[in-house]
């Protein structure tokens, strides 16, 4: 009988592993899986963006010579949107003049004689300088290079595509500032119940003499190991979640960024070990103020 007695005894700084382990998991979890939306969510309307054409039509009559040199200079701005080479893309009068007939099932040169339409170089530019402002100066500058008559692009779709995106990134991070707190609270909660257990072992340290700080340290260790370990499962969770997804949906993973996931993981982290050991600090702290009947 002495021998189970002995056993059962818990030490200090001791919480129940497999619980508390799960319970930060599941917070952490949630959090990163709010964050894994939200990078998605960033690149989705990145590309949406950068698939936006702005339309540099040429002077009529001007010379091959002359067509390349304005390619050439328009592919070496620092706006074009790079994909193993510039997003920059030449379509000839004729070409134009052919699509016009595809999409509409009639000839215009039946009854003009001749051809009014102009080469021209469909663009893309990087998000980074897809507001109106930006735009609006690049347009001012590809107009001042010889040879270009007009830029043209969307600006009314360009416009509700920038304000649908901001509401949207708005809508998303409130979600995640929520998703924070809760994580949070949930973490604090299954702290608190865990020391819960060992409110009278930190009360006989006190007792016997055991300052604060040594009564806390093997805590808050734990805690932040705890912390940490659940944070490397969660992110384990969320690294096995994306390469199942990337296997059932086309395109996903050209929408993934590895500095964005390498944030994210770092959050989850640092988030476990600094929830848990704050967490750790205010229920102890707490116990050790409580008198004996408040204990009870």
């Amino acid at each position: 009988m002495e021998e189970k007695k002995t056993r059962k005894k818990r030490k200090l700084g001791s919480y129940p592993f497999a619980s508390v382990v799960f319970s930060i998991t599941v917070a952490l979890l949630v959090l990163g899986l709010f964050g894994w939306i939200l990078l998605h969510s960033s690149r989705l309307g990145t590309r949406i963006q950068e698939n936006i054409e702005v339309q540099v039509y040429l002077n009529k009559n001007i010379s091959q010579s002359d067509i390349t040199k304005i390619g050439t200079a328009i592919a070496s701005k620092p706006y074009v949107l790079v994909k193993d080479q510039p997003q920059v893309t030449l379509i000839t009068k004729e070409e134009a003049a052919q699509q016009f007939v595809e999409a509409t099932g009639e000839d215009f040169k039946d009854f003009l004689g001749d051809n009014p339409l102009r080469d021209l170089f469909a663009m893309k530019v990087k998000g980074s300088y897809q507001s109106l402002d930006s735009l609006n100066k690049i347009k001012a500058e590809i107009e001042g290079i010889r040879g270009v008559f007009e830029v043209e692009y969307e600006e009314s779709l360009i416009e509700s595509i920038n304000q649908n995106l901001t509401k949207i990134g708005f809508i998303l991070l409130g979600i995640a500032l929520f998703a924070l707190i809760v994580v949070i609270i949930l973490i604090n909660n299954t702290i608190k119940l865990a020391l819960f257990s060992q409110r009278f072992l930190i009360r006989s340290m006190q007792l016997v003499g055991a300052t604060s700080a040594f009564i806390q340290r093997p805590f808050l260790y734990r805690s932040m190991m705890y912390g940490l370990f659940a944070g490397i499962l969660a992110c384990g969770i969320i690294y096995g979640f994306t390469s199942y997804m990337n296997s059932i949906i086309d395109g996903l993973e050209e929408l993934q960024d590895f500095n964005g996931f390498l944030v994210l993981f770092s959050l989850i982290l640092v988030m476990g070990v600094i929830v848990g050991y704050f967490s750790s600090l205010r229920a102890i702290r707490k116990y050790l103020k409580m008198s004996l009947d408040e204990l009870y």
